[in-house]
This record gives C-alpha cells, sequence and structure tokens, in this order.
C-alpha cells in the first residue's frame, strides 16, 4: 500500500500533467492513495487539483487535496505525511511527469522487511537551447548516471521512512531522505520519469546556489548522515572527457558553476520559473 504525496506551491501550469501521468499508471499490484498538498498558493493549483477528484475516485484511487496557508515544502511534505493511510511513500514533486511503470517498479522494490529508498531513471528536460546544454551535461556526471539521486522523485518504505520524523525546514528534502540510506540500501527501478530544469542561464544560477546551498545545509547541520555520501568526484580526467564529449555542454555548466561561486547563496527558493 503505497501514499504518494505531492506537494505543490505555485504550480497551476504543471500540475495536471504530473496528475494525469499518475492516473496513466499501470496496475500497481498494490492499494494506492494520492495526496495533493498546495502550500501558499495564490493562483489556481488547489482548483486544478481538485478537479481530478472524479478521475482518480474513477480509477479506485483516494484522493485528498489539501491547502495550506502558509508555502514552504517540508511543512508541506510533513502535512501529507499526516494525512498518510499508508506506511510506503512515494515523494513527487508537482513539475515531475512519471512512466506508466513507475509505481509498479516502486512497489516492488519497497515491499520488503528492510530499510529501502528507491527512485527511477531521471530524463532532465529543457526547452531552451542553453538549459539543454546544461541539462545533457549534467545528465552524464557519475552522480546522475551511475547513483539514486531521488530529484524530484524518491520513494521509501516503512522501515526506511522509521529513521526520521517531520522533516526538518530545510532546502534540500531529497539530499535529506537520500542520507538517510547507505548506498546498498538504494534501488533504482528501471522506469523513468521526467524532471524539468529551470530554462535560461541566469535562472540556472539561481536554482544551483540553491542546490549548493541545500548540500552545505545538510552537511553543517547533519553531519553524521555524510557517512552514506558516495557522491564519485569528477576529477581532473573525468572533467576532460566530458568536455570533449560535449563542449558545449560543459562550457555552459561550467559557466553557471562559476557564476554560483561569484554570487552568494539566496535566502529564499527560486525555481527559476
Amino acid at each position: 500500500m503505497i501514499s504518494v504525496i505531492l506537494p505543490a506551491h505555485q504550480e497551476e501550469r504543471l500540475l495536471g500533467t504530473a496528475l494525469q501521468a499518475l492516473l496513466a499508471s499501470s496496475p500497481v499490484g498494490a492499494q494506492v492513495e494520492v495526496i495533493v498538498v498546495a502550500n501558499g498558493c495564490t493562483d489556481a493549483t488547489a482548483d486544478v487539483a481538485r478537479g481530478f477528484s472524479g478521475a482518480f475516485a474513477a480509477k479506485g484511487w483516494p484522493y485528498t487535496v489539501l491547502e495550506l496557508a502558509e508555502g514552504g515544502k517540508p511543512g508541506a511534505l510533513n502535512a501529507g505525511d499526516a494525512a498518510a493511510r499508508f506506511a510506503s511513500r512515494v515523494y513527487l514533486d508537482a513539475d515531475v511527469t512519471v512512466a506508466p511503470d513507475m509505481l509498479a517498479a516502486l512497489g516492488r522494490v519497497l515491499d520488503q522487511d528492510a530499510p529501502a529508498y528507491a527512485s527511477g531513471r531521471v530524463r532532465i528536460t529543457a526547452r531552451s537551447a542553453t538549459s539543454r546544454r546544461y541539462a545533457r551535461l549534467w545528465q552524464c556526471l557519475p552522480f546522475m548516471a551511475r547513483g539514486v539521486p531521488g530529484c524530484g522523485l524518491f520513494a521509501v518504505n516503512a522501515a526506511g521512512r522509521a529513521r526520521w520524523g517531520d522533516f526538518p525546514p530545510i532546502i534540500s528534502d531529497d539530499t535529506y531522505a537520500r542520507l538517510h540510506f547507505a548506498p546498498g540500501e538504494r534501488h533504482l527501478v528501471d522506469a523513468g520519469y521526467d524532471w524539468p530544469v529551470a530554462e535560461g542561464f541566469g535562472a540556472l544560477v539561481k536554482v544551483r546556489r540553491r542546490q549548493d546551498a541545500g548540500v552545505a545545509e545538510i552537511a553543517a547541520n547533519y553531519p553524521d548522515l555524510r557517512a552514506n555520501d558516495d557522491t564519485p568526484r569528477l576529477g581532473v580526467n573525468g572533467a576532460a572527457r566530458l568536455a570533449l564529449r560535449d563542449p558545449m555542454g560543459f562550457v555552459t555548466y561550467a559557466s553557471v558553476a562559476l557564476a554560483v561561486k561569484a554570487l552568494p547563496a539566496p535566502k529564499t527558493w527560486s525555481r527559476g520559473r
């Protein structure tokens, strides 16, 4: 039995696509409920979410829409957890589009007594030429190509979710969750999902700064979790190979990284949309 928790802040444009993809899921072999947590929205996010109530009822999946006056992803995740009826959890960003076999694949991996963390094969999508080049290079980094990053989508079973209580008020919830698991407890399923990157150079810099700040925040405040960090180092040789394979992608990615170092981390979240 799986609870899908989907926090959504100002997502009226993309939420419908994410929900349609869930509705198109293949048979899961388990009971599924979906909880959308519209947090701090001033747009039509909650209305869009409520518009899917009938479709989920027809599919036989319990469906709940929560509205929180205050924005903030950790608070939305905690509200979703509090409302969830099932012990296995799938945490899904509102801009993610899952393949039809994703939930079934996650369900099979989570159906075990040992603590388990799982995600699928992420495909980073972009529209602008700059963001496509950045995404192309990012997808080739060892952490993305060989790990289980869980960006935009991660899942845990009951034993895994018991490793922490509420999500703390942090930037990088996916990193926080992933580092509660040793590398051997993380599972990559063969199903895929689309995760859009920020559009344009300035937006990429804003989001990358935020991502780096989130990783640094966890290292500073939760040093014990670093023991589970198996992020491979790219190194000079690895960087050279990537530069030869994709020169324009490398230049774009490196330019964003250099711009991030030249500017301080922001104090508020920016998705770059």
